[in-house]
């Protein structure tokens, strides 16, 4: 398959797939809470690393949407292990964009795992035309935005934060 002339547009920024995961996210105006737990966690070296991987990033209202207190809990110095455990949960190594997901789902008979950098799994089905991810705790994110290419992977927006178990 070939790569689409342009890449859609996330929080209100052009994605640019020349620029790594971290140099596109920053622009993404739904994506501030993303951004500064990434930073928080230490892992912004490791996002701008070659990969490729695969980030399932959740929205400012994704994390919005967790129980109170719950983001600000994450950003504290002393629960960055925990932080970073949520984050890397979201990142599957390679690049699987919607035809590889589609595929792996197609031949996973309706349902693929996904293997994340946290060592948990991810299970991505499809709901009509959407792809649904699946955590841990049972929890199902809605790919809202796919196939946001960059020049380390691929980003595909979701609207909902991914727990491990």
């Amino acid at each position: 398959m070939s790569m689409p002339m342009a890449n859609p547009m996330v929080g209100g920024a052009a994605m640019y797939p020349t620029k790594d995961i971290v140099d596109n996210a920053v622009n993404s105006k739904d994506h501030t809470t993303l951004v500064a737990a990434v930073k928080a966690a230490g892992l912004v070296d490791t996002l701008k690393g070659s990969g490729p991987f695969t980030v399932f990033a959740p929205t400012n209202e994704a994390f919005a949407a967790l129980p109170s207190g719950t983001v600000d809990t994450l950003l504290k110095p002393e629960n960055k292990p925990t932080l970073t455990k949520v984050l890397t949960y979201h990142v599957v190594p390679g690049k699987m964009d919607g035809p590889a997901l589609m595929s792996a789902i197609t031949a996973g008979g309706g349902k693929a795992t996904l293997k994340t950098a946290s060592g948990g799994t991810l299970t991505a089905t499809m709901s009509g035309r959407n792809v649904m991810v699946s955590d841990a705790k049972g929890g199902t994110a809605t790919v809202s935005i796919a196939n946001v290419y960059q020049s380390n992977g691929v980003i595909h927006v979701v609207d909902k934060v991914l727990l491990p178990g």
